[in-house]
């Protein structure tokens, strides 16, 4: 359905019902109009056919709660042609684009704000020029140790963000005066955009920056910009299992707003320092695990690091090679469900490297008594 449809057709009229029919109403208007003139019991009746199609279009507008209440606001204020009337005004239209009338409608603005964005009326640039703007948003950095981004932390942060000047109180003039209502966009703010006589679009207006306001003797702190540069010390709290390069946004704890409008929000930039000992694969913690060559060929039972503290018993197999990685459920990452990642051991044996008299003799012995075969594939004749 096209926005002049709006404007231009009479759904009630259509269907043959006055504008309060209740929903049952409509729905039997519609059937015994889609029942006269089904296109299936007029075959090749054109008239019939533009009739069934005519209502159905109705139909779906008038049955749709949503879709009728913005035709019915449509139809009050605009006449055939798409023209916008002017209560009280005789009937006389201007030519407001109805596709920028209709968008605005369907996404729940109010019906003040909408004539504030297409004619900037005196009446609305009051209102417009006291209109709330959210605070910018702010970033900072910190860098954590490791076992804190396991188990997360609180740090102090010093951010620099922008606020309402002291000295002008966030006007941007000078104390003993005030700035004045922009005269190019009567305080809106807001400048439209036309071709020929139908608005199309908006922007910032030019000449106050978007502010509604124009400052002839601006602040000689802010110089006339109304935002002063602030230092402050907060308290952030970094989440329990958070990563290396991780983004953290903390609601409303950037720049505060303008004339009441909410503040921005607070980004904080996460650096982890390295572990001597432990790393990260996700949510689970990686940890080498030294054995002697006696260890990992006979077997033994051997004491691993926990992140969380402490150690945790592993039982190494007879036989286990260099480079098997352990799997210790549930001694990781904290996760966001609540329950924790893995504890991922590397066995790393160890060659001794320094051997006395006694031991090369017995290690030689047991070479010649073990009789391992040759490892390497590509010496064996």
């Amino acid at each position: 359905m096209s926005t002049k449809d709006f404007a231009d057709k009479d759904y009630y009229k259509v269907l043959g019902v006055s504008k309060d029919a209740k929903p049952e109403q409509i729905k039997k208007a519609f059937r015994k109009i889609a029942r006269d003139n089904h296109p299936d019991s007029h075959p090749g009746d054109k008239a019939a056919e533009a009739r069934f199609k005519e209502a159905s279009e109705a139909n779906d507008v008038l049955s749709d709660p949503r879709k009728r209440k913005e035709y019915d606001q449509a139809r009050s204020l605009f006449g055939a042609g798409g023209g916008f009337r002017f209560p009280g005004g005789g009937g006389r239209t201007s030519s407001v684009n109805v596709e920028d009338f209709l968008r605005t409608a369907s996404n729940g603005d109010g019906l003040g704000d909408v004539f504030s964005n297409l004619f900037g009326s005196a009446g609305s640039a009051r209102s417009t020029a006291r209109r709330s703007r959210r605070g910018a948003d702010v970033t900072g950095e910190t860098t954590i140790d490791f076992i804190d981004a396991i188990d997360g932390t609180t740090v102090s942060l010093q951010m620099v963000s922008q606020e309402a000047c002291s000295a002008c109180r966030g006007t941007g003039a000078r104390a003993g005066s005030l700035p004045t209502t922009c005269p190019s966009c009567q305080g809106s703010g807001i400048r439209a955009n036309t071709t020929g006589d139908v608005f199309a679009s908006t922007e910032p207006c030019p000449q106050c920056n978007g502010r509604g306001l124009i400052v002839e003797d601006p602040c000689p702190i802010c110089h006339g910009s109304g935002r002063a540069r602030s230092t402050r010390t907060m308290q952030v709290r970094i989440p329990a299992g958070v990563e290396d390069g991780k983004k953290i946004r903390i609601r409303g704890k950037g720049s505060p707003g303008e004339n009441g409008g909410p503040a921005g929000d607070l980004y904080v930039l996460v650096h982890v320092r390295a572990h001597p000992i432990f790393g990260r694969d996700g949510s689970s913690v990686t940890v080498n695990v030294p054995v002697t060559f006696p260890e990992a060929a006979l077997g033994a039972e051997v004491s691993v690091p926990r992140v969380d503290g402490g150690t945790v018993r592993l039982k190494i197999p007879a036989g286990t090679p260099d480079g098997r990685t352990f799997r210790i459920r549930g001694r990781g990452v904290p996760r966001s469900n609540g329950t924790r990642g893995d504890l991922l051991a590397t066995v790393q044996v160890v060659v001794p490297q320094n051997l006395d008299d006694s031991a090369r003799d017995l290690l030689t012995r047991f070479r010649d008594e073990a009789r391992q075969p040759n490892p390497r594939p590509w010496e064996v004749n």
